[in-house]
């Protein structure tokens, strides 16, 4: 199948970029500037698609971010959080309809361009803090598509791993011979990943339980196992 997939540069969107490479035909990548405090993500997306030798759309919805506020991801004067991924403290990273918004745009390009699918990589660990990364959500948005298109284009959701946890995503990306030096992660976006907000402590544990050795230099190379050994205590 034709499939465009939604890359943001981090270590799951490139996967799935360098997965559907492998078992489809990539027609190229979908990045998006939503007015996120940073961008180091797009470079990354931008050297993944040079990389598989696709194009790279950078899709610029920053007005329509400039709307989402109150996001510790788009609001500068809200502090990203650190700890663990799957904390309820993490919610003040969610931008409201992300991808929904994200996904409308990109099955508009793909029918634009006779394509059969788009695939973004939801995953797992997304779903305790992102409803739009639920497999609930992924279905009806498929259904609802279907509906907008119907008559024109007949395109899939490709969202193979959902029901993943980032573990097995590192694992997959290290059979694909992933890059992942070249992906970014962190959420506050400094010289180096900080290795304390969540999605920093997320990769870190993902190349731990996959057994992959991890190239990604931290600030603080260490928090991580704090901030688990925090998180399974207030679980139990």
């Amino acid at each position: 199948m034709k499939t465009f997939v939604i890359c943001s540069g981090g270590m799951d969107s490139v996967t799935l970029a360098y997965k559907i490479a492998k078992e489809q035909t990539l027609a190229g990548l979908i990045s998006f500037d939503y007015g996120q405090r940073h961008k180091k993500e797009i470079a990354c997306a931008k050297q993944c698609a040079d990389a598989l030798n696709v194009p790279h759309h950078v899709i610029d919805i920053s007005s329509i971010g400039a709307h989402l506020s109150g996001s510790a991801l788009t609001d500068d004067h809200i502090n990203v959080p650190d700890g663990h991924y799957a904390e309820d403290t993490m919610k003040v990273t969610v931008v409201p309809n992300r991808n929904a918004i994200m996904l409308s745009i990109a099955y508009g390009i793909a029918a634009a361009q006779n394509a059969d699918a788009v695939a973004a990589a939801f995953h797992g660990g997304d779903h305790f803090i992102y409803p739009d990364c639920r497999p609930g959500f992924a279905q009806s948005f498929e259904t609802m598509q279907a509906r907008a298109l119907e008559g024109l284009n007949d395109i899939k959701l490709l969202t193979p791993f959902i029901h993943d946890s980032k573990g097995a995503i590192a694992a997959e990306g290290a059979r694909l011979n992933v890059p992942f030096a070249q992906t970014w992660s962190c959420y506050k976006g400094g010289d180096l990943h900080c290795g304390r907000c969540g999605t920093c402590v997320e990769r870190r544990e993902a190349f731990d339980e996959a057994g992959a050795s991890d190239p990604t230099k931290y600030a603080d190379p260490n928090y991580w196992r704090e901030a688990i050994k925090a998180h399974n205590k207030k679980a139990s």
